[in-house]
């Protein structure tokens, strides 16, 4: 008797989809590459003993070309009891012979489940069920026939399959395979990019621009708790109470959730992005000029997703191709401005801009031009894209209410509960001294354990250690930022040269807590926490450089220029030089080295030429030590 079934099949099939009508659960489905990217595990009804389901990445092959694919194959193989329950769409289940002969001909219990039938049909295409399972030698039903449940809780006691993957001849017939019209248009190099870069604009502009709805309603939950609730926080008699709600929840709290609505505009484009299809043709249009920079059009996926989450866009990074993409890509997302630093960026761009809407918009650039800088300065080269192109649809009404709904149920709980500790501490220590008395900032023990750090903005026209800690802050949650500027300050009172420097250190440092763990499951902690210390402190270095261009003018920005592309010219070269050295001429550098009989092939040779260098110095070393 078994207790485990795992989901199999090719990415973008329908897996999660079944997954959640199996189990009941909410994972979420997505029709591009990279929406699932760990085993996700559910309970199949109230059976005892329980029979659970594990939802799968996509795998194409039994070996895996992706790091996801690469996991999913390992999964499979580590658990030889489980039965397997395929998932393909009808119109790729031509491509299913080379995975069902990877995992199902090794004696397990297996089904197959073909999914998106009715466009299948449109388009021509036919499956017989009864006559393709006589073939394949295993159940085969639609992902509609409501025998479905129960025919997958027959695994359970199913006996051991004996699939023959042969001609499916009589039992398939293929779809007209074409490109619509509208594809050929979003895939087309010139009117595809105006399309995408168009739709962009008018997303931010419905944003963050002059009386529309974004900043209509930023401005409606100001009023609420600056003059609703501010004035009845005035009736509170006892001073200290006062204070913590006036300075410490009001303040605090009300800054960060008056961007409630204009971060959930934002997660609603990136969600009809994914439900409608549009992300997978961003991310073929994209292929081309990513790999200009080493990435690929599959990184389009992580990259859109750190403009919602850096932590959720780093676990998505297991969709791509290596390990060192997955590294160079980790390194580019803590640029791209995630939904947390937006209300920091509106908090400063009054003081630099008087259109959020253009302030925001350039910051966003900037973050995207640092991304591909970093890639273009790591860059190896990339492999091809090979991708599923999803079908367009119009996205579905109660699924985007979901998802958004659970978007914005996040952001809250991390106020509610992460920023309102911050907020809490932040206000406790800033409002007592040594003695807990009640007391200004400035004599307040927040004041004295922060007082070191004033240096740190100093060079910014900042020597303000309010400042520093409301930095340092956003390491925990870049939320916190906007909220301790509201509570030390009210409004941002230091100069638009200031403003913007600071708003391209928090634009370029280390990304949250959270993202940083994210990092850490993913390249490991040490290399996590080398990325977060070098990511800080280039973005000090860069703010400081900011600043002296805009108080020393354009003489200063262009000596900056032309000593960036000088930089830029030497790296190339430099980093030619050291790589022809290790990898044009491997024989002539290693061969001489290795025992008789042995022979490499031109990518191991570096590798096993070096190990046997090693080998050949202890050799010589213990020689020595005898004579």
């Amino acid at each position: 008797m078994r207790d485990l079934i795992l989901l199999v099949g090719n990415p973008n099939a329908g897996k999660s989809t079944l997954f959640n009508r199996l189990t009941h659960g909410h994972a979420r489905v997505g029709n591009w590459h990279g929406v699932t990217v760990d085993a996700l595990t559910g309970r199949i009804g109230t059976a005892d003993p329980p029979l659970s389901v594990v939802d799968l990445p996509g795998v194409y092959d039994g070996q895996g070309s992706s790091l996801e694919e690469r996991f999913s194959a390992d999964y499979i193989r580590s658990h030889r009891d489980a039965a397997l329950l395929f998932v393909s769409e009808c119109a790729a289940l031509g491509r299913m012979g080379e995975l069902l002969s990877a995992f199902a001909g090794d004696g397990r219990a297996a089904m197959l489940v073909l999914t998106k039938r009715r466009r299948f049909e449109r388009m021509g295409g036919r499956v017989d069920c009864k006559e393709l399972s006589k073939k394949l030698g295993i159940p085969v039903l639609f992902a509609e026939d409501p025998s479905l449940p129960s025919a997958v809780g027959s695994l359970r006691d199913a006996p051991p399959s004996e699939v023959s993957v042969s001609d499916m001849g009589g039992a398939f017939t293929p779809a007209r395979t074409e490109l619509s019209r509208i594809d050929r248009i979003l895939l087309h190099g010139v009117w595809g990019s105006l399309i995408f870069a168009a739709l962009l604009v008018l997303v931010f502009f419905l944003t963050f621009g002059r009386g529309m709805p974004g900043e209509l309603c930023k401005g409606c939950v100001e009023d609420f708790f600056g003059t609703t609730l501010g004035a009845a926080a005035e009736g509170i008699s006892s001073p200290v109470l006062k204070s913590l709600v006036r300075d410490g929840l009001l303040a605090g709290l009300g800054s960060v959730l008056s961007f409630l609505p204009q971060i959930a505009l934002l997660e609603l484009f990136l969600i009809l992005l994914e439900e409608s299809g549009l992300m997978a043709r961003l991310a073929v249009l994209a292929d081309g000029a990513l790999s200009a920079v080493g990435l690929s059009g599959r990184a389009v996926f992580s990259l859109l997703m750190g403009f919602g989450c850096t932590a959720a866009a780093v676990t998505t990074t297991r969709g791509l191709d290596d390990k060192e993409v997955q590294r160079r890509v980790i390194l580019s997302l803590p640029y791209l401005p995630c939904s947390a630093k937006l209300p920091v960026f509106l908090t400063l761009s009054a003081s630099f801009f008087g259109e959020p809407f253009l302030a925001v918009l350039l910051l966003y650039a900037m973050g995207a031009a640092l991304a591909v800088i970093t890639a273009l300065l790591l860059k190896r080269e990339s492999r091809p894209l090979a991708m599923e192109l999803a079908p367009l649809q119009f996205p579905r009404p109660l699924f985007t209410a979901k998802s958004l709904l659970f978007q914005l149920k996040q952001f809250i709980i991390k106020v509610s509960t992460v920023v309102l500790a911050f907020f809490l501490v932040s206000w406790f220590l800033s409002s007592f001294d040594a003695t807990f008395t009640l007391c200004e900032a400035e004599d307040s023990m927040l004041a004295d354990l922060c007082s070191g750090l004033s240096f740190l903005f100093a060079p910014v026209g900042m020597s303000d250690w309010r400042i520093a800690y409301a930095a340092l802050s956003g390491l925990i949650a870049k939320e916190n930022v906007a909220g301790a500027i509201a509570m030390f300050y009210g409004t941002f009172p230091f100069g638009r040269e200031s403003a913007f420097a600071f708003a391209v250190f928090l634009l370029t440092c280390s990304p949250c807590v959270s993202a940083i763990s994210a990092s850490a499951r993913e390249v490991g902690i040490r290399r996590a926490l080398l990325y977060a210390a070098v990511q800080t402190g280039s973005a000090l270095l860069l703010s400081y450089i900011t600043y002296f261009c805009l108080v020393g003018g354009a003489m200063t920005l262009v000596l900056l220029a032309v000593v960036l592309l000088a930089f830029l010219l030497a790296v190339g070269p430099i980093r030619e030089k050291i790589h022809r050295r290790r990898t044009d001429h491997p024989q002539t550098i290693y061969r001489r080295d290795l025992p008789a009989g042995v022979t490499l092939s031109a990518h191991a040779a570096p590798v096993a030429g070096r190990a046997h260098q090693r080998q050949a110095r202890g050799e010589r070393s213990s020689a020595r030590r005898r004579r």
